[in-house]
């Protein structure tokens, strides 16, 4: 693909409000903004396991006006065994360049939760990061809860007063051998299904397991 299609592509890039609402919930979760060149430009990177191919072609269709190559499966070997992959990721581009800034310690290499994360969480963000990171907690419980563990507890504190006073949702956190967990209590689970049950899309709906707005 020669480099003035390439550059031309690049141009034409301008992130709507959606992309960028959905990109904060990936910055929560398992999305990942890669850079080649000292940080001038970032790709978004999307892999996720074959079962969840559905919700990556969901995202894949939000963002294919970045995207050069369309998803592809990949297999990955860790001890001696065989992991099947599904992902895609954009093209290098600076318009990534503010949230890459937002969710990354630079100098540590990690993952950070923004000081304006207040202004950039919304319903959509919500629903994207549960999607990617939120789970029932097992099949006999009604409690949800996010894996949330590449994150700082200071980090996490500020995150718990956000859903807190934005959305009316209790959290606790629970520190497990990787870090922490987000859980959900029970008394305003309602709150936090009201706000994302609009946007899970049918094949991620299994990790709400047996809650639903009625509960």
């Amino acid at each position: 693909m020669n480099s003035k299609f390439i550059n031309e592509f690049k141009s034409k890039i301008s992130l709507n409000e959606e992309q960028r609402e959905i990109i904060i919930g990936l910055m929560l979760g398992d999305g990942c903004l890669e850079t080649q060149n000292n940080g001038k430009t970032y790709r978004l990177k999307i892999e996720q396991g074959q079962m969840h191919k559905e919700y990556v072609d969901w995202l894949y269709a939000k963002f294919k006006d970045l995207v050069l190559t369309e998803p592809q499966s990949k297999i990955k070997r860790l001890f001696e065994k065989e992991y099947f992959n599904y992902g895609w990721q954009t093209v290098s581009c600076g318009q990534l360049r503010f949230f890459a800034h937002q969710f990354y310690d630079l100098d540590l290499k990690r993952k950070k939760i923004p000081k304006i994360i207040g202004k950039m969480l919304t319903p959509l963000a919500l629903a994207v990061w549960f999607m990617d990171d939120g789970q029932i907690k097992s099949k006999k419980h009604r409690a949800l809860m996010i894996n949330c563990q590449c994150f700082s507890k200071r980090d996490l504190d500020l995150l718990q007063k956000v859903l807190l006073k934005k959305f009316q949702v209790e959290t606790v956190l629970r520190k497990d051998k990787q870090g922490f967990r987000i859980y959900l209590l029970s008394k305003t689970i309602s709150n936090f299904l009201t706000v994302i049950n609009p946007y899970i899309i049918s094949s991620m709906r299994y990790k709400l397991g047996r809650i639903n707005t009625s509960a």
